[in-house]
């Protein structure tokens, strides 16, 4: 009866864990926002701002503001696990080179899509409008980063891991730039609340010095907290559990990015192990509130978004990594240029991050939000970009160690011969 019981019950598993892998919620949420805005408008809006319990707590806020804690709550941890013994982060001397190529990942982008916001909007009343836009193509949607680059690059393939600390290393950035840039428009900052944040945190720290191993206490303790200092003080209440997850006990070492345990996980661990299916069904809700833009608001601005989001992270990856490697901080082994100009282009995938900065940086009643929000949901074609070019590249396997230092040396030998 048990194994009668087992095979009715894997099957269903492992659908959920391809519908999880393949982001089939995010990617489903997204079709169907776009399909209603565009076939019955009206009633997506009466949807998405239905108020059932007055006030400011549309269904809008409830996913942007109060759902999305979770989302960045599970980032956190990713980030957190990076740096522990084991982690992508961790020696610090192994992950120079991709860090490098992360901050070449948000300035290459935000600084194309100023320059073209200086050619297009210069001098004109917008100017100012659409430049504060510009953090929209510094993100990178982990989950399907990862899934393209294993796709295209091969499971096992280093540029898969390189990749992957990218878009950890993005989303960390990401979370400060929403955090000191883009605080809510309809509630002046004011510092003074911040103090909750630090009660928080401080109330994370003594749960954690009392050994309690079930995390939800320290979410709703520390993370309460948290949220009503973000809120009360004008800072984005997304963010509230950014700096509370890291109180949170771990085992001392790198589970693995994406890795599944069942047994004898951390308190960090089981954080992300049991919220995460209800995070990845939860961005359908999240991507049908946020992606529903009328195919009409296609502009200038998406057009922007789209082109400093694939152009603009493939070229600031690309040379930023390059360099490093130059200085004495190699590409890991088996990558080479031609790697790690294809996993630039697969980082300018910036769906859902790009989405809830969209929101943040064009405030409701903008006429550029949603050409803006149209550019994060056409961020999806970096994958295609990525596995054309991947494919002329012939990326999939690896690159020895004599070819990745030819690469780099015919480059400099080019690079001289110009010089002269």
């Amino acid at each position: 009866m048990h194994a009668e019981s087992t095979n009715h019950v894997h099957p269903i598993i492992r659908a959920t864990n391809l519908l999880q892998e393949f982001s089939v919620p995010l990617i489903a949420g997204v079709v169907l926002g776009l399909l209603a805005a565009n076939t019955n408008p009206h009633l997506y809006e009466t949807w998405i701002e239905f108020n059932p319990f007055g006030h400011e707590l549309t269904l809008h806020f409830i996913i942007n503001g109060m759902f999305m804690c979770l989302f960045f709550g599970v980032a956190t941890k990713e980030i957190t696990q990076s740096t522990l013994p084991g982690g992508v982060l961790n020696p610090l001397r192994r992950a120079i080179n991709p860090i490098v190529g992360t901050f070449g990942g948000v300035l290459g982008p935000a600084a194309l899509y100023l320059a073209l916001t200086w050619v297009f909007y210069g001098g004109t009343e917008n100017f100012g409008a659409v430049a504060n836009g510009w953090a929209i193509p510094t993100a990178t949607d982990i989950a399907l980063a990862w899934l393209a680059a294993r796709l295209i690059f091969g499971a096992s393939h280093p540029a898969v891991n390189f990749l992957l600390l990218l878009a950890v290393g993005d989303d960390a950035i990401g979370l400060g730039i929403i955090a000191i840039f883009y605080p809510d428009p309809n509630h002046p900052v004011q510092p003074i609340w911040l103090l909750l944040v630090v009660g928080g945190m401080a109330s994370a720290y003594i749960i954690r010095r009392f050994r309690i191993r079930w995390w939800p206490v320290y979410i709703l303790v520390g993370g309460t907290l948290s949220w009503v200092g973000l809120a009360k003080a004008g800072v984005e209440p997304a963010l509230a559990l950014v700096p509370i997850v890291p109180f949170l006990p771990h085992s001392g070492h790198a589970q693995g990015l994406f890795e599944e345990e069942v047994f004898g996980l951390s308190v960090l661990d089981q954080f992300e192990h049991q919220l995460k299916l209800f995070v990845d069904v939860g961005l359908f809700f999240f991507a049908f509130a946020n992606a529903g833009v009328a195919f009409s608001s296609v502009g200038l601005v998406t057009m922007m978004v789209l082109v400093s989001l694939i152009v603009g992270k493939a070229i600031g990856v690309t040379l930023f990594s390059w360099a490093a490697s130059l200085v004495g901080f190699p590409l890991p082994d088996g990558m080479g240029v031609r790697h790690l100009l294809v996993a630039g282009i697969i980082a300018g995938l910036g769906l859902t991050v790009a989405l809830f900065v969209a929101a943040k940086a064009f405030p409701d009643g903008s006429p550029f939000q949603d050409p803006g929000k149209m550019g994060a949901v056409l961020s999806i074609a970096s994958a295609l970009v990525a596995f054309i070019i991947g494919w002329a590249l012939k990326v999939r396997g690896r690159t020895s160690a004599t070819e990745t230092a030819g690469e780099i040396g015919e480059t400099d030998r080019q690079s001289t011969a110009a010089d002269g």
